[in-house]
């Protein structure tokens, strides 16, 4: 008969994250909006990563509900689509804080946009405030200006509440590869690069803007696969899985990750 005793849960080796979800990944296999499964997916990740004792910061897209680009291409004036787009990303807070919440966790969703109907004001020291008091918190609509994604927001807010790592999170797809591994059956995939090596090679790993920024403040980002179980956690626990985006070779060493020269075939 199974045991009915649950796993230990490991200690985090880091105090303090910045988690980057893309709204994409929030559809799931749909073709627009949330997928109810999804929501619990990653409610039930981050309550296990927030059991390890990591002070635990989330940036979400919106381009489950709007990709300001497409309407720009139709049109728009640049800065009133992507204002859209951080409405479309708040929407996203409140319905993960929503599942959160349904998993015990206690949650602050914080708007870079006045909204405070529905959610508190993005002020940095109170973030840290509620990180310290063991919240997890939401940072939405970005940075509250045009013309800026969310990757940069991750990036910002990470420097801003003095976050050791970047945790960029993809829908299916396990770290940075050469080409797209979903055409490219050969596509290889790189346990660590340098930041320079990742701008030069315009490997998409987030926008210049963002990777410039981490690269100027030596902030580790690693890419990995959010949706496969048990990946967040196991990042968390000290074990090298995707691709480590650092400065230098010492630092992809020390945190157990190969050298920017292996890759590895999907």
């Amino acid at each position: 008969m199974a045991s009915n005793r649950k796993r230990p849960i490991a200690h985090s080796i880091y105090k303090r994250v910045i988690l980057k979800i893309s709204g994409e990944s929030l559809k799931g296999n749909s073709a627009f909006g949330i997928d109810p499964e999804v929501l619990r997916y990653l409610a039930m990740q981050i309550k296990e990563a927030a059991q390890m004792g990591t002070q635990l910061a989330l940036v979400l897209g919106g381009g489950n509900f709007w990709r300001g680009e497409e309407w720009e291409a139709r049109g728009m004036d640049r800065a009133t689509a992507d204002y859209a787009g951080m409405l479309a990303i708040l929407m996203n807070a409140l319905a993960l804080q929503d599942a959160l919440e349904r998993e015990g966790l206690i949650t602050r969703a914080m708007s870079a946009l006045d909204v405070q109907a529905v959610a508190e004001p993005y002020i940095r020291r109170r973030a840290i405030s509620h990180l310290e008091d063991g919240r997890v918190v939401l940072f939405a609509a970005g940075i509250g200006n045009p013309y800026m994604t969310t990757d940069t927001a991750a990036a910002l807010r990470a420097l801003e509440i003095n976050a050791e790592v970047v945790l960029m999170a993809k829908y299916r797809v396990d770290g940075v590869y050469d080409s797209d591994p979903h055409k490219n059956p050969n596509a290889k995939r790189f346990t660590h690069l340098r930041y320079i090596e990742a701008l030069n090679l315009h490997l998409e790993v987030m926008d210049a803007t963002a990777l410039s920024l981490c690269m100027d403040n030596a902030l580790p980002i690693i890419v990995f696969d959010l949706f496969t179980p048990g990946s967040l956690s196991r990042i968390l626990a000290g074990e090298p899985l995707g691709t480590l985006i650092a400065l230098d070779g010492e630092t992809a060493a020390a945190k157990g990750y190969a050298s920017p020269a292996d890759t590895q075939r999907r």
